[in-house]
Parts: C-alpha cells; structure tokens; sequence
C-alpha cells in the first residue's frame, strides 16, 4: 500500500505566491510532508507524477448555499424551495452541489444558508472526495425578512430570542453564524437599502456568539446593513454591496473604519452572464429596486461592482472570495474562478486575488488548508494553464485531491 506520493509541476502557486520553477510536493496520508522544488527527485520507493500546467492548493469558496441549485425562487433547487422540501431532497441537492464544486476544485465550502441545519450532516465527506464543509446553519434574520423561509427568524424585541437563537446553534455545532443585517434581492418584501436589525440586538448576538468562541458574519447589500453591522463588532461583511438610493459605493470614510475594525470582505463577486434570464423573466421586485438604483446597463453595474473591489484592495481591507453559489442561476456551483477573476478585472495581482480563495480564505474558515506548505492538509488542484498569465485557467481543472483523496471528475 502507497503511503507516500508526490506531484511535480513546471509552476505552482503555494497559496500566497507563484513558485519559480514549480514545485514538488510529497504527501502522505490527508497531509503535505514536503513541498521541494520542482526538480527535485524524491526517494525511488515515492511514486511521482508529473503534472502540466500548475499546480495550486485546493480552491475556498467562503460564501456558498448547498441547499440551492441555484435556480429563481419559487422553482425547484432555490433557496425558498429548500425551506419546505423532505430532509431527503434537500440532502440529495446538498451532495450534487457538494460535486460540483469539487469538480471545479473547490475543496472547502463555507455554507451560509441551509435550512434545518441540514448541511450540518454532510461534514466529514472528505474520505469521499468531496469538500470540506463549514457550516453555519440557518441564518438568523427578522420575521419575513431575508430568507426567512429558511426557518432562522426571530423576534429581535426579544432578548431571550437573541440569546437563544445563539444557544441553539452552539447546541447543533455550527462552525460560525450568519445574520441577516439587510434585506436581499430573493426575498420580496426585505428591505434591500435599510437594516434589518438595530445595533444593540445585533450586538447582543454577536457577544453571545462570541462569548461561545463563534465568529459573526453579516450579510449587507445596504450601507445602513453594513454600518450596523459594523457598529455591532461583526466579524466579516458578506456582499458589502453600499447600495443606497441612486448606485452602489462605499464612502473612504466607512472603508477606512471596516480596515480599521480588522472585518473580512467577501464581496461574492462573479457571474456566469450566459446564465442570466432575459429582464423580462425577472421577478417584479428586482426590477423595481433596479429602478431604485439606477441601474439600466446590467454589464456597466457589474463592471463598477469589481472596481469598487479594487478600491478594498486599495484601503488594506481583508477580502475572502465567494461566489454565493446556488442562489441565482449566473452563480452555479464551482464557478468560484469568476470571483478571482472579477478582482483581477478590478486590479488585483493575480497572486493576491488567488490568495482570497486559498491562503486567506482558508485562515478566514479556520481550515488548516489554502497552502502548499509541510503540515497542511494536501487539498490540491491541478489545472491546465498558466494561472499567472491567464486567471481563467483556474475554470480547466484537470485534478483534485481533498485531503490526499482524489475527487472524482
């Protein structure tokens, strides 16, 4: 029985860094034992294979819903379905989501919207090859407010809610909780530019939280979302879209104090457009708001969203990347590349925006993964290409391994 194996590769990328010369990396069991450069020769009884084009830790999506399948609410696979569909059903969407980002070489997944704690069961599957789970369960938010269909609303004029919202995910064994501090585009009748909760309710959660050594992250579509959230001490900003009356933006001013609060951003940037349905085919609460913002030329939104990510960059922000896999039909599962690939559009070093999907994002999750580094869990991707001259090689896996275990493709 092999122990011990390696891949070699012209290039590599360790996580923070492009490696000249590529690298060589040894494994055994789920853990890298050595990483060499890419000429070295290991002992004769080390079978090695060689690999092309580049080598790279495995991918972190930081923002994805694994109930979802990522169609429009109200049709099988959405995340208003999964709030009343069997155990059964959800779990079965659960594993083809938990396929499809390993595929594409994503082998940690962070879930920020499940429904009954459901995900929660589908940890541990990396003997099987697939990824890694951290899982916050249901996301707390207000009664009818954003997602509420998920079954995580409560009553926030009540202290004994709060605090037991935050006991009962301590008590299922969540990794991190989610709240809801804006309304969302998928849930008619939120409050998309508002805040969904005062900052005294929502700190009140998030001491709880962390009096439980939980970390707090808060989804914000709008600047009053995130200013509460922010003034309540949560630990990282989902989305961080500003929207207020007439665009999209956040002020140098609220930039400088999420630096300055040490909170993560992840602006879940990236859409597969092919995948967008005609204006037509949307529903009559996103078009309503879409007049509310201004926004007539959907590229030209899309183009301005990954230059304010240039200006997170820009103010020494913290940035993870996620996708928001399977809430909308332009975001998919395993399309995690196109959030890279947004921040580089945005003008981030290529090392530094695949940085926000492996070294970083790992460190953010509290998964002792994203590196190609002695000790870590060997979580490996191989895809054909030059990561460092073209982002978009990062959509042509060729190999994966989750902790050492080859996914199948």
């Amino acid at each position: 029985m092999v122990t011990r194996w390696a891949l070699r590769a012209g290039r590599a990328f360790d996580g923070e860094r492009f490696l000249p010369g590529g690298a060589t990396v040894l494994v055994e069991g789920d853990r890298i034992v050595g990483v060499e450069p890419g000429g070295f020769r290991p002992p004769d009884d080390v079978p090695v294979t060689d690999v092309d084009g580049t080598l790279l830790p495995g991918l972190v999506d930081c923002h994805v819903h694994l109930v979802a399948s990522g169609a429009f609410p109200g049709t099988p696979g959405s995340l208003e379905w999964a709030g009343t569909a069997a155990p059964e059903a959800v779990d079965g969407v659960v594993t083809a989501s938990l396929r499809a980002q390993v595929a594409a070489g994503v082998t940690t997944v962070r879930d920020l919207g499940d429904v009954d704690y459901r995900v929660l069961h589908h940890r541990g599957r990396e003997g099987e090859g697939l990824p890694r789970v951290v899982a916050a369960g249901p996301p707390i938010t207000i009664p009818l407010g954003h997602c509420h269909f998920l079954g995580g609303d409560i009553d926030t004029d009540d202290p004994a809610a709060l605090h037991g919202a935050i006991a009962q995910r301590v008590e299922r064994g969540v990794d991190l909780v989610k709240v809801m501090a804006s309304g969302g585009f998928l849930t008619p009748g939120s409050d998309q530019l508002g805040a969904q909760f005062d900052v005294a309710p929502l700190r009140t959660m998030v001491d709880a939280a962390h009096a439980a050594g939980l970390r707090v992250v808060a989804h914000t579509h709008s600047v009053a979302g995130a200013e509460v959230a922010l003034a309540a001490g949560a630990d990282g900003i989902e989305h961080f879209t500003c929207l207020d009356e007439g665009g999209a933006g956040a002020s140098p001013e609220l930039l400088a104090r999420v630096a300055a609060a040490g909170a993560t951003v992840c602006p879940t940037l990236g859409n597969d457009p092919s995948r967008f349905p005609p204006v037509s085919a949307m529903p009559p609460h996103i078009l309503e708001m879409l007049a509310r913002l201004g926004i007539t030329d959907r590229d030209e939104h899309f183009a301005q969203v990954a230059r304010n990510a240039g200006v997170l960059r820009a103010h020494g922000i913290r940035v993870v990347s996620g996708l928001d896999a399977g809430a909308m039909p332009a975001k998919p599962h395993g399309h995690l590349w196109r959030s890279i690939g947004e921040l580089v559009v945005g003008g981030w070093p290529v090392d530094e925006a695949l940085a926000t999907a492996t070294s970083v994002a790992a460190e953010d999750c509290g998964v002792d993964a994203g590196r190609l580094a002695t000790g870590r869990l060997a979580d490996l991707l191989v895809v054909d290409g030059d990561v460092s001259a073209d982002v978009t090689a990062l959509s042509r896996p060729t190999a994966v391994w989750v902790g050492g275990v080859a996914a199948e493709r």
